[in-house]
């Protein structure tokens, strides 16, 4: 691969986990699942009870995000690139700053995402580190206890 073709690749990589990351708080789930090849895994490693810690294909992906407008008004700031040797790698660093809808609590974090794109920029690999205390304590009523089994979910 010649550097032009490195730095397009680059490019276009990190251009998808933008625009996924705009997508995603636009609501807009039918056109954010087309960022995604077909067999995409959408991975969580640190998913609360009720979160599945992988999600694979893009039905899948679709089911597992379509509450998510409805549960979170977010926009994402704050977006660094860090560079890779891989140009279809991409790790990103940015803050969600929102509401939780059902209870107007704020909903604010910084996440880490790993990202793998194919040749054509669809992403194949999503590997998303974010805090699911943050969207648990952001989606529980003030007046429910602490309860340590609380999860969160936001697809079907």
């Amino acid at each position: 691969m010649t550097l032009k073709e490195d730095v397009a690749r680059r490019a276009a990589a990190q251009h998808a986990v933008a625009e996924h990351l705009r997508l995603t708080a636009a609501g807009r789930t039918e056109e954010w699942v087309e960022l995604f090849a077909p067999d995409a895994v959408l991975e969580f490693p640190y998913a609360p009870a009720g979160v599945p810690q992988r999600v694979t294909g893009r039905d899948a992906l679709v089911a597992h995000m379509s509450n998510f407008p409805e549960t979170f008004d977010v926009e994402f700031v704050d977006l660094v690139f860090h560079d890779t040797v891989d140009p279809g790698l991409v790790i990103a660093e940015f803050r969600s700053k929102g509401t939780a809808l059902a209870t107007g609590k704020p909903y604010e974090q910084t996440c880490i995402s790993v990202v793998r794109t194919d040749d054509d920029a669809r992403i194949t690999h999503y590997l998303d580190y974010w805090n699911p205390l943050v969207a648990i304590e952001a989606l529980t009523p003030d007046d429910v206890p602490s309860d340590p089994d609380l999860g969160v979910t936001f697809g079907r």
